[in-house]
């Protein structure tokens, strides 16, 4: 077989080929910035970004748009052509869909919390299906109104370590450009949110202030919508780290001045834009959107939020973040923000004890117990600590118990003079050395703690969920019986625990209340209190029965408990601590000495009682 050798041809046609292909290489070969940004891009998400329709510019009518949108005309008009197109930033615990118009969140997604119960398998979303809308508006040196929620944001995700970047520049036709910058850490709730201009010197009006608009409508995620809604208001911080809210209703608003930041605040859920250089002034606005809770059952409140940026030299600089998770207090404390105070846990004492007592006290209770016996385990200890004062309480009214033969006989004696009856039985207190303030002063000194209680259990988010006995959610009603209609105030359900909490009440007031009431004087022309007294034995379970038929399970439990132990103490303390006839042989003893000086209190008022009587004594002259 004859060799083939090469020929002219074939030589000359493959040094033609190596040119063509090494020219190609040329060509396409980046430039440093162009090689800096592809080494960026290399460290970038693995997600794809969505395809920007560059036909846009070419096919839409540029000159209408820029007539509207000035140099933010052709980014005005790829919002057109993009509207539909999401970046997505995700870590463990939340997800966030960000539009390319508008450069806003229009999906966060908790990954933990799940809405209802546990077990339904669809997770909280505090933003979907267009509830929420964020723009920030711009005016132009020519009076042009801009709003970015109409103009197309060109995406850039990067990574920087661990952490997720995303950059959204509304760019102009001069070169300048609008970024929002997100970042996300991971395991975070906390989202970095920049917002940044340049090139917008000879854009913005330097006589406009830039205007941040922030809108939503707060899904319910909870059984009951009227329990939710009662916790769900806009919390914000201003001037000197103070912290307020806007309150309930309709059309509540608070105007506040250097904001540092704004909380659109569910039962167990936020919201929040926290801002590092404070914000000049918000016009905060809330609606309740509960006017028929058998009807209004998506939506709970509509808040609205107007604040106003401060632009230096006619350009934005504002670093933010946004808050998208759970109200816990624990978590929002670790941000060192001051958000935990957007947790109600009561004012002044009453939340002093919450944050510096109860809440490291159930912490470590409830770390290695499940929730319901925590809660039983919670209980105790406090009513440990409560029961010297329990035992004060109680002592008195042995003591009072013993004097009723007496203060009977005063009360027969000086039936017609109401002024010397109760002179003479100021004296037969003081001589027998019985205050009869002392019943009143500890159960005074238990009502800080009791509001504390009140406060502190709606507001554990550690409860939400969690089941006991035959609740399934401690931080919502146990129903046990679902009604086929709507009892006004009550509900459409029967919950057990405020029952049990309402009968132990019963009792524990039959013991106290009662006794109390037997123990007062009829005076002339005063209602009569015992029968008072007697009734709210009656009046207070049923209104405990109606008004905790809704709230929190977790609640009503630490009540039925706390009034069993109550009982059990004091039934303790009557059979076995307190001796009837040793206190009655005491008061016998006391009334032979020198009266016991009298306490301030009740010098007062025998010296008020002796200006009376002189007074009544002057006008029969």
């Amino acid at each position: 077989m004859e060799e083939k050798k090469l020929d002219l041809n074939t030589i000359i046609g493959f040094a033609l080929i190596f040119g063509l292909l090494f020219w190609i290489m040329y060509q396409n070969q980046p430039t440093a910035p162009e090689a800096s940004t592809k080494s960026k891009t290399e460290q970038a998400s693995t997600k794809a970004l969505p395809a920007t329709t560059a036909a846009a510019t070419t096919a839409a009518d540029s000159s209408a748009y820029s007539q509207k949108f000035g140099v933010f005309g052709n980014s005005a008009a790829l919002a057109q052509q993009n509207a539909k197109k999401e970046v997505q930033l995700d870590n463990e615990v939340l997800s966030l869909k960000i539009a390319l118009k508008g450069g806003q969140v229009t999906e966060a997604t908790l990954k933990n919390y799940e809405r209802f119960k546990k077990g339904s398998g669809e997770l909280v979303r505090l933003i979907q299906n267009n509830n929420a809308n964020f723009n920030t508006k711009l005016i132009t040196s020519d009076n042009k109104i801009i709003n970015t929620a109409d103009l197309y944001f060109e995406p850039q995700l990067l990574k920087s370590g661990d952490n997720q970047i995303l950059s959204l520049k509304a760019k102009t036709a001069n070169g300048g450009f609008l970024e929002y910058r997100y970042s996300l850490k991971p395991k975070d709730y906390l989202v970095g949110f920049d917002l940044v201009s340049q090139g917008l010197t000879s854009v913005l009006s330097p006589k406009q202030a830039v205007e941040l608009e922030w809108n939503l409508k707060t899904f319910r995620n909870e059984k009951s919508v009227s329990y939710e809604n009662r916790y769900a208001e806009i919390y914000y911080q201003y001037e000197d780290d103070k912290t307020s809210y806007v309150g309930q209703g309709n059309d509540a608003t608070e105007n506040p001045e250097s904001v540092k930041f704004v909380a659109f605040k569910q039962h167990f859920f936020s919201s929040i834009l926290l801002t590092d250089k404070p914000f000049a002034k918000a016009d905060l606005l809330s609606n309740n959107l509960v006017k028929d809770e058998e009807v209004d059952t998506l939506f709970t409140k509509d808040f609205k939020a107007k604040i106003a940026l401060k632009a230096q030299a006619g350009e934005i600089n504002q670093n933010m973040h946004w808050y998208f998770g759970p109200t816990d207090y624990k978590l929002l404390k670790t941000y060192e923000r001051d958000l935990e105070y957007i947790v109600p846990l009561g004012w002044g004492i009453f939340g002093w004890i919450n944050r510096y007592f109860f809440i490291p006290a159930y912490d470590i209770l409830s770390g290695f117990l499940a929730q319901g016996w925590a809660i039983i385990l919670f209980t105790i200890l406090i009513k440990l600590v409560l029961s010297p004062i329990t035992y004060k309480s109680f002592l008195s009214q042995a003591k009072m118990k013993v004097l009723r033969p007496d203060i009977a006989e005063l009360n027969e004696k000086f039936k017609k003079d109401p002024m010397k009856r109760q002179q003479e039985t100021m004296k037969l207190y003081s001589k027998a050395g019985v205050n009869p303030m002392a019943g009143c002063i500890p159960a005074l000194l238990q009502m800080p703690i009791f509001y504390a209680l009140f406060q502190f259990f709606p507001a554990e988010l550690a409860l939400r969920q969690q089941g006991f006995l035959w609740a399934n959610d401690l931080s919502s009603f146990d129903a046990v019986v679902q009604l086929p209609f709507y009892i006004p105030l009550y509900g459409n359900h029967i919950s057990l625990f405020p029952i049990l909490a309402s009968i132990a009440i019963f009792f524990y007031m039959k013991m106290t209340t009662g006794d109390q009431a037997m123990q007062q004087p009829q005076q002339e022309g005063m209602p009569d209190m015992a029968k008072i007294m007697k009734i709210m034995i009656y009046i207070s379970p049923v209104m405990m029965l109606i008004f905790f038929n809704n709230y929190a399970s977790g609640l009503s439990l630490y009540y039925f408990v706390s009034n069993l132990l109550t009982i059990g103490i004091m039934l303790v303390i009557k059979n076995y601590i307190v001796d009837n006839d040793k206190i009655h042989a005491q008061i016998q003893e006391n009334k032979q000495r020198e009266p016991k000086q009298q306490s301030k209190f009740q010098r007062k008022l025998q010296e008020m009682m002796e200006a009376a009587e002189a007074e009544k004594a002057k006008k029969k002259k």
